[in-house]
């Protein structure tokens, strides 16, 4: 399959791990400094409210790559990866002739280290057990060599290991694996050809001593800004592009996913990134000292307070000093990140792809950075967890659109349709979200005939004090958060225009219940529309 014309755009996904909509200067923070992404906005389009389709790594990054939602494609949560049947919107490239690559962090399927407990089977009725290929609703329980492709203690015992391709639709593939300064994979072994010790630079033992710091998962890395796996994902990225001019020609189109795996806890900026930002300048959220809390925000709180460990992927309490020092932290490797995405931009520059190629910014998911007074993130849909960055940088923007913001609701879910429109391919039955082009490009009466954007998700290691697994699935509207659970006591309802900072929970409130039970009503039927239209009738009736 080709396309008719030789200028075929480019795409850049620039795609960071962990990363709020407001921890960009672009999006009002007006203490980090982030210069290079901010051009993008600047010539480009963003908008002010894009919304994840699930809080949780594998799950949101699964919707990205299939434009379907996790109830659909079964990444319901982190250890589950996307099934290899899955179409993605990778491959459709691929098949229309792009040359396809992702650099850094993928989470498609399991690292292997630090994995929580996961959900086994179950027998219900005391009968005797199935097989085990018969153990599950579906026959293909995704296992084997094509889904240990990430799976970090492979990497480390054996050096010709390595991600089999295509991956996804990615011809090539340069993986990082794990956060902070102890990420694995390919970048592991580049590590290992530019330092005699890799492992005395990583990890908290082999820190360098900072007493101004005491927060959770942080540490002063001794890993140098030329060795940190953001530097390589940015080195790396370069050196793809390069090798493609020199491979393809001009003419030839790619798809390259830049994944950065910061700004991820633990917390380990290296060199000057470290203290780049003072934590004492760095003021509290609004939210940080709620008294009432909502359940799920309760029990974070009394885990804390019970001595609940504070070093791991569980949601937990902070101090006013923790705070202020996860997000100084926080916001220099977001610097960093920045001048590696400067480092990028001047690539293309060089090799006079500018011009011909869209470039698009965003992030898995966010995180609650002292909202609350709790850190990290979890099934709970506050927007410090669910509304993340989204940058649209095209060269073919009409002029006038340069700049602008995207007033609409969007989110993930749309990115497959988005990008797959930009270029010309026609996208697979069954992908959802909208193709956002034409509200980016401004045009009349092209507002998504939507209610809101949908968010779902369920705990996996951290059932927040509840007597069994539940689940949630939220509703975003221009004005409203509405969560619904078949826990009542995880359900939550805010009016985002009068209260931004969701400190006032209106589920029981009597005068709000005639607008509470309306949404409801959208949420059902936008769930309705957001369910399976996969596969196609095999013959006609």
């Amino acid at each position: 399959m080709s396309l008719p014309t030789s200028r075929r755009p480019n795409i850049l996904l620039i795609m960071t791990d962990q990363q709020r909509a407001d921890h960009l200067g672009c999006y009002g923070n007006p203490i980090l400094r982030t210069p290079h992404i901010d051009s993008l906005a600047r010539t480009g389009v963003r908008a002010s409210r894009f919304y994840v389709a699930s809080p949780t790594c594998m799950s949101n990054r699964a919707t990205l790559m299939t434009g379907r939602m996790p109830s659909l494609h079964g990444v319901l949560h982190n250890g589950i990866p996307l099934s290899r049947e899955d179409t993605t919107f990778v491959e459709l490239l691929r098949d229309a002739g792009y040359a396809t690559a992702l650099i850094g962090k993928s989470h498609l399927q399991n690292f292997g280290y630090n994995n929580p407990p996961i959900r086994s089977w179950e027998n219900l009725n005391g009968g005797v057990p199935p097989s085990d290929a018969l153990k599950d609703a579906r026959k293909h329980h995704r296992r084997g060599r094509e889904y240990d492709n990430e799976w970090t203690p492979y990497w480390k015992a054996d050096a010709s290991f390595h991600v089999q391709t295509p991956f996804y639709g990615f011809d090539e593939v340069r993986l990082c694996t794990l956060h902070g300064d102890r990420v694995q994979g390919d970048y592991a072994r580049w590590l290992a050809q530019r330092h005699p010790d890799p492992d005395s630079l990583r990890g908290r033992e082999h820190a360098i001593p900072d007493p101004r710091y005491s927060a959770p998962q942080a540490w002063r890395t001794r890993m140098p800004v030329e060795l940190y796996p953001s530097t390589y994902v940015a080195e790396q990225a370069c050196e793809w592009l390069e090798s493609h001019v020199h491979r393809a020609g001009g003419d030839a189109p790619f798809f390259i996913q830049c994944s950065f795996p910061d700004p991820h806890h633990p917390f380990t900026p290296p060199g000057k990134y470290w203290d780049m930002y003072d934590p004492a300048g760095i003021p509290l959220p609004p939210s940080f000292h709620q008294k009432r809390m909502p359940a799920l925000l309760q029990a974070v709180h009394d885990r804390t307070r019970a001595g609940g460990s504070r070093e791991a992927y569980v949601p937990f309490a902070l101090s006013e000093r923790e705070c202020r020092e996860i997000t100084a932290l926080t916001y220099g490797s977001i610097s960093l990140i920045d001048d590696c995405v400067g480092r990028i931009l001047a690539q293309l520059d060089r090799l006079g792809l500018r011009e011909n190629t869209v470039i698009v910014v965003t992030s898995d998911h966010g995180e609650m950075m002292g909202d609350h007074g709790i850190a990290l993130k979890g099934v709970m849909h506050y927007q410090g967890v669910t509304r993340v960055p989204f940058i649209w940088s095209d060269p073919a923007l009409p002029a006038q659109r340069r700049g602008a913001v995207l007033g609409s609701l969007a989110g993930t879910i749309d990115l497959a349709q988005t990008m797959l429109a930009r270029v010309g391919v026609a996208p697979f039955n069954g992908i959802q979200g909208v193709n956002l082009l034409p509200s980016i490009r401004g045009e009349a009466q092209t507002e998504p005939e939507r209610a809101g954007i949908v968010v779902e998700s369920e705990p996996l290691q951290y059932a927040f004090g509840r007597p069994r697994r539940f689940k949630v699935r939220t509703l975003f509207t221009e004005r409203h958060r509405l969560t619904l659970s078949d826990d009542p006591a995880v359900c939550e309802f805010y009016d985002l225009q009068d209260d931004p900072h969701e400190v006032e929970d209106l589920w029981n409130d009597p005068a709000a219940r005639p607008v509470r039970d309306q949404l409801i009503s959208m949420l059902a039927v936008e769930m309705i529309r957001l369910s399976e239209s996969s596969p196609l009738p095999s013959a006609q009736a």
